[in-house]
């Protein structure tokens, strides 16, 4: 694993969960992400905002090493350099993926998808003769009063809501137990009960994770955001409290509107 090191080699702690310091790329000449630097830190909820075309899908999948940058620094915590792995192993050393549509296995109870996800020995054998042990039933337990669907757990997945579907892969990665959640348009196509339900879902997991919430609700922003970070042309441009970029005269003028 590598270290931070500033000019002179020496240790650099950061002290942030994720950052990425300069980091560039480009997809036949067009540059996707340009010099883009942006920390979180650990258990922070991070809100990124932007037009179509901004970067915000582009820096997932360089965070998550489906994309390799051309150049610059990836780190997750002060030790671990992504750049040096690839998307599974990037997966197993804490950092959680969820896409804007849900994938769950529709033909399973929303219990056997939570089983499913548990980290286990995923071989023939094992998984043949696989039986919960009493901390990962009161885990599966936890998560799923978390992602309100304790009342659901016999019923099959394909007859969920889609906010339910939404919260069941949630908690498909919660089980995993990552340390940093990145979530990608969460709460789109959802009810105005079911936003409210994520919103109060992601605030209770502020602080036992770390999450990077790309979303257009602004709405549902204002509900969870502390920090926005509007990304523009592939990099930062503005940052603050919510109120505070919507204030923006640049941030008006690229995504708001008047």
């Amino acid at each position: 694993m590598s270290v931070v090191t500033n000019d002179e080699g020496v240790n650099v702690d950061h002290g942030r969960i994720l950052y990425l310091e300069d980091v560039n790329v480009s997809f036949d000449g067009f540059k996707a992400i340009n010099n883009l630097s942006l920390d979180i830190a650990p258990g922070e909820l991070r809100c990124i905002i932007g037009p179509n075309g901004a970067g915000k899908t582009t820096m997932m999948d360089i965070i998550t090493g489906k994309t390799k940058p051309d150049s610059g620094t990836v780190f997750f915590g002060s030790t671990i350099d992504l750049l040096r792995y690839r998307e599974a192993e990037i997966a197993q050393l804490g950092i959680g993926r969820k896409f804007q549509k849900p994938t769950v296995f529709e033909n399973l109870t929303v219990f056997e998808n939570l089983e499913l996800a548990l980290k286990t020995d995923k071989g023939f054998r094992a998984s043949m003769f696989f039986k919960l042990n009493s901390e990962q039933t009161d885990r599966l337990a936890e998560v799923l009063h978390t992602i309100h669907l304790a009342e659901q757990v016999t019923r099959q997945a394909g007859n969920l809501s889609h906010g339910q579907k939404q919260w069941l892969e949630i908690g498909m990665l919660l089980v995993q137990e990552p340390k940093l959640l990145l979530l990608d348009e969460p709460v789109a196509g959802m009810t105005d009960e079911e936003t409210a339900r994520t919103a109060e879902l992601f605030l209770s997991l502020k602080g036992k994770h770390s999450l990077m919430v790309v979303e257009h609700d602004m709405g549902f922003i204002k509900t969870i955001s502390e920090i926005v970070t509007v990304l523009c042309d592939g990099s930062v441009l503005a940052q603050g409290t919510l109120d505070q970029v919507q204030a923006d005269e640049r941030v008006i003028e690229v995504y708001l509107g008047r």
